[in-house]
């Protein structure tokens, strides 16, 4: 296909999202190789896997996607790695995201109505009071580091809708810091809760935390197995003695979930309900301080902030790629994909496909269409898409109006973490107007 196979490994390497998305080697491998074989090398302490096929097109990505009966979440996960042990990928399965229809639709259901429009309505005041707190406490500084200054939204209406007590709200950042940067060294073992100001069932909860990362032979435990996460499921069961009516884990019981389901039920909401909003409103903003005119833009046409959240999803997808397993023998891209092997696709490649969007390494808020696949497509697409959306449209709306003359810092560099799943970044300084 032309290319050396250790150059197309870096697409896997955790260490090539340091310095950001490799969006030139992406774009080549799109017109010579759109589906491709990667090796998948060792990464740190984790052993090298049996290799994956890369999905890198729009079309193909959409068309795995929406074809579970030939790309399966529930074979292998849908994480890259393979889960260390049979016992782990049976925990795996019983989530959600790791599921497909039938079983997939069942789970769905249960929890749906947490996110329908009357739920978001009356989420949508908190928000958008939060947002605007969050922008006053700030404004007379005259900087800030963008990743921290919103970071707690997306926890306070996480613990609004799972019921989870509002002083245990940094609980759910620790855990989600854990499992989606395990790879970066700055989050594998995020501690950043203070105990004291936990409630009893928090502090509870910390005591059942794992104290080794790794398992008795030398090998590192998998974050996202259930003897890493004991202290989360701790408190889930202890908080599900005494759920808040009408929250998702009131939900969760009513709704028949074995004890498997409802751990991984939880672990989805904690975990991936934070990181979607946390990586995209920081790496958005990013996208639309490196476009000043983009920016400028915006000031003067406000009613273009749904636009221009469209353009940050897809410019900066929160979500570099998802896995799935082949269930038999099928042609994609003109390759020969076999029954079992690994498929990833990758929403950063498609979100950049020229085919698709024109001049696709351009920040534009007035685009349309806008068919980005940052929060998938097909039967698993984000439950939380509107939800995401309603937080990241209000924090964007306050930061316009609150902090004028927004810019980068100068000569600061932001920090993008150290990871081959999640697009984040750890420090985004910016600076503005000081108000009094």
């Amino acid at each position: 296909m032309g290319f050396e196979q250790a150059r197309v490994n870096r697409i896997f390497r955790p260490e090539t999202y340091a310095e950001g998305v490799p969006y030139e080697l992406l774009r080549e491998l799109r017109a010579e190789a759109p589906v491709c074989w990667v090796e998948e090398p060792a990464a740190g302490a984790w052993p090298a896997g049996p290799g994956y096929w890369a999905v890198l097109r729009h079309a193909d990505v959409k068309a795995v996607l929406r074809a579970p009966e030939l790309y399966s979440s529930h074979l292998g996960a849908t994480q890259i790695r393979d889960p260390d042990s049979p016992a782990d990928l049976d925990f795996a399965r019983t989530m959600m995201l790791n599921q497909d229809p039938p079983g997939h639709s069942r789970l769905r259901r249960i929890v749906a109505g947490a996110f329908t429009p009357r739920a978001l309505r009356e989420l949508a005041d908190g928000i958008e009071q939060h947002a605007a707190d969050t922008v006053r406490q700030v404004r007379a500084r005259g900087e800030a580091d963008f990743v921290r200054l919103p970071a707690d939204l997306p926890v306070r209406t996480l613990a609004r809708i799972m019921g989870v007590p509002e002083q245990d709200r940094l609980l759910l950042q620790d855990w989600a810091d854990r499992v989606i940067g395990y790879q970066d060294a700055d989050h594998a073992d995020s501690r950043t809760v203070d105990p004291a100001a936990l409630s009893d069932l928090g502090r509870a909860a910390l005591a059942h935390r794992p104290t080794t990362r790794t398992t008795p032979d030398g090998r590192p435990v998998n974050p996202r197995s259930h003897a890493a996460l004991t202290d989360m499921f701790a408190y889930a069961h202890a908080l599900a003695e005494r759920p808040r009516p009408g929250s998702v884990l009131a939900r969760m019981r009513a709704g028949g979930l074995d004890t498997a389901e409802f751990e991984t039920t939880f672990f989805l909401f904690a975990v991936a309900g934070n990181e979607t909003v946390r990586n995209a409103l920081p790496g958005g903003l990013y996208s639309l301080l490196s476009h000043p005119d983009q920016y400028r833009l915006l000031l003067r046409r406000p009613e273009l902030i749904d636009s221009a959240v469209e353009e940050m999803l897809r410019h900066w997808p929160p979500v570099v790629d998802f896995r799935r397993t082949a269930t038999r023998d099928v042609e994609l891209g003109g390759r020969r994909i076999r029954r079992g092997d690994k498929v990833v696709v990758y929403h950063a490649s498609a979100n950049r496909d020229e085919t698709v969007f024109p001049d696709p390494d351009r920040f534009d808020i007035t685009r349309t269409p806008n068919d980005h696949v940052s929060f998938g497509h097909g039967p698993h697409f984000c439950i939380g898409a509107r939800l995401a959306r309603l937080q990241m449209t209000a924090m964007l709306r306050h930061v316009l109006t609150g902090l004028p003359a927004l810019e980068l810092a100068p000569g600061a560099v932001p920090a993008r973490l150290v990871s081959n799943f999640q697009n984040g970044l750890k420090r985004l300084d910016v600076r503005w107007s000081r108000q009094d």
